[in-house]
């Protein structure tokens, strides 16, 4: 569980880096997973790689070269030890399971796994961008996104119903009020969030989910 002194954003990316174990080769999606590594304990070391070409990236609060962007576009750095590459051998290394976490925005997430996360009918899209390859990549695919939508609907559906980034993809699901396991059986609700209570989660999600016995039990 996280400190509600955070915001929603900070809790979900305080949540997320709970999951990285020292030495993770972790790619990080735009937007709020670009905070994670703020929040990474100081024995936890993770090597971040970037689908335009790199492997060793900085974190974005620390001294960032204008002349560096990651994947998002915003200016980054490079560690000691990193390195350069071209986009080809940055898909190897995500294609070839190399990458033990990434780390995603969401749309929508169901209860099978699956990820909308890469358009909005009517709206301009570049396209996929890399997402598509690291979730079906990558070892674990953890979907960092707030609870709800901006009209309060639910965002963790039975069904997702906008165009698909992957099937079945889905390993953990972390928001501002909870954390859900993907399983074969479905949701399992794993965690609330500091001072959010099971009827709040319930309200605000449309898909169905176990409870797990830590919740039951307290």
């Amino acid at each position: 569980m996280v400190s509600t002194q955070l915001n929603s954003k900070q809790i979900i990316a305080a949540r997320v880096a709970k999951e990285m174990k020292d030495g993770d080769v972790v790619n990080l999606g735009i937007g709020l997973p670009t905070m994670v590594p703020s929040f990474l304990p100081p024995n936890v070391n993770v090597i971040l790689q970037s689908e335009n070409g790199y492997i060793g990236l900085g974190p974005l609060d620390g001294e960032v070269d204008p002349d560096l962007v990651n994947a998002g576009g915003q200016p980054a750095s490079i560690l000691p030890g990193g390195a350069f590459f071209d986009s080809l051998f940055s898909f190897e290394l995500i294609r070839g399971g190399h990458v033990d976490v990434t780390v995603l925005g969401g749309l929508e997430v169901d209860a099978e796994g699956n990820l909308a996360n890469w358009m909005v009918p009517g709206k301009m899209i570049p396209g996929m961008g890399g997402a598509m390859d690291l979730v079906t990549g990558a070892k674990k695919v953890i979907v960092a996104m707030e609870h709800t939508a901006k009209n309060g609907s639910s965002k963790i559906l039975e069904e997702c119903r906008l165009p698909l980034t992957g099937k079945g993809v889905v390993d953990l699901i972390v928001t501002e009020l909870a954390v859900f396991r993907v399983t074969d059986e479905g949701l399992v609700l794993e965690e609330l969030q500091d001072g959010i209570d099971l009827k709040t989660v319930e309200e605000k999600t449309e898909a169905s989910f176990k409870i797990s016995q830590a919740i039951l039990e307290n």
